[in-house]
């Protein structure tokens, strides 16, 4: 006795609200707008630190400070093209996080002064610089890294034309052999 199967793309609520391609494409949306605000945010403190450094060029320059700020705002700049990445691929960029990650190191280093910091923390640090600058020459060297999963146009490694329509033939084959089942 075989009995029909139910439709892959689809809960086992078929006709029902919990259609799963409508609340992935739901939670894509909200998920896109949380990174929007989050850009905006960004912008705005990026706004804010360079009013700072405006200010702070009107009175005595204190070199190890002016140096943090304008490093900090780097950093943001950094963060602010990785949720763009993000938002243009919905992937994160591994080349733009460890292009952060080394800034955000290398400004430790200049605020504190690399002669206070205690040589167990020294040593730690050039462990992931080193780590860290390895990773680049990596995904310099297979600039495809960062666009193999998120199989976008920008992709040309990956990309294989219009993924809905090749999903789309898949159902049809699905329903296709659902149809010659038999039923009992």
């Amino acid at each position: 006795m075989y009995m029909q199967k139910r439709q892959k793309s689809r809960f086992l609520f078929s006709d029902r609200w919990l259609d799963r391609h409508s609340i992935v494409r739901n939670m894509e949306a909200f998920q896109d707008l949380i990174v929007i605000v989050l850009c905006l945010s960004l912008f705005a403190v990026m706004l804010i630190q360079l009013w700072g450094i405006a200010i702070a060029l009107t009175q005595p320059l204190d070199y190890k400070h002016m140096t943090a700020k304008i490093l900090f705002v780097l950093i943001l700049v950094e963060l602010f093209r990785l949720l763009m990445v993000y938002l243009q691929e919905h992937s994160i960029s591994v080349g733009v996080a460890v292009e952060v990650t080394i800034v955000s190191l290398l400004r430790e280093v200049v605020v504190h002064g690399a002669l206070e910091i205690p040589w167990i923390n020294t040593l730690a640090i050039c462990g992931l610089l080193f780590v860290l600058g390895g990773l680049l020459v990596v995904c310099a060297k297979t600039p495809h890294m960062d666009c193999m999963s998120a199989n976008t146009k920008l992709c040309p490694i990956v990309y294989k034309g219009d993924r809905e329509r090749q999903n789309e033939l898949e159902f049809q084959y699905s329903r296709q052999c659902d149809e010659n089942q038999p039923l009992g």
